[in-house]
């Protein structure tokens, strides 16, 4: 029954990468090319840096490493594809109620490089098992991209604010929380990460959460 379901996992994995990391491409190309032509009329840093911040989600997840093990839970699926898909829909728009905000995408974009460059190939989108990784951004809380795409997209709602863009922001960080959950059920299957959890306390926010 084991290999069975290792074998189930490996070939839902494979065919998933295929499937999504097609689609995500396409979406980026998308999100990528309408930003870019809003930041040569504006020329506005948040913009690129947003691009760049989406063009390093795809790319680590298309670079990622095989799992261990994968969630079989179909909710666990949903949660994750729409709390990942759901941001390449933002679009920029003419102003913003805080401008200022931009600060927000910056300090976002360099803590998600921090975060990717700890975790490297370990990043997943469905509650999965690869090296459980518990140095550098990791030792301060448990989900350090988590926190970074709070920052950016939140900045980036305040710099383009729309009511589509309000609907969108309010759709990924309410998944993004139900994703949060959900892998940390999946990977505290594992008595290494259980320990990891009672040695970093915080999720997201270091004393608060």
């Amino acid at each position: 029954m084991y290999k069975n379901n290792t074998l189930r996992n490996v070939l839902q994995s494979k065919r998933f990468n295929l499937y999504s990391g097609a689609l995500l491409a396409s979406l980026f190309s998308i999100f990528a090319y309408a930003h870019f032509l809003k930041f040569l009329d504006t020329r506005e840093l948040s913009l690129l840096l947003i691009i760049i911040s989406e063009a390093l989600t795809t790319a680590f997840f298309l670079l990622r490493s095989d799992p261990k093990t994968v969630s079989e839970i179909p909710s666990d699926w949903v949660v994750a594809i729409i709390g990942s898909f759901t941001p390449l829909f933002f679009r920029p728009a003419i102003d913003g109620v805080l401008p200022q905000a931009e600060i927000l995408i910056v300090l976002g974009t360099m803590l998600q490089i921090a975060g990717l460059i700890s975790l490297n190939r370990s990043f997943a989108i469905v509650a999965a098992k690869r090296e459980i990784k518990t140095k550098w951004m990791y030792c301060f809380v448990r989900h350090p991209l988590y926190a970074s795409y709070f920052l950016i997209f939140g900045g980036y709602v305040l710099v383009n604010t729309t009511m589509i863009n309000l609907i969108l922001y309010t759709i990924t960080m309410s998944f993004l929380c139900l994703r949060i959950f959900r892998e940390e059920k999946h990977l505290s299957l594992d008595p290494e990460y259980q320990n990891y959890m009672v040695n970093v306390r915080y999720r997201l926010i270091p004393y608060i959460f």
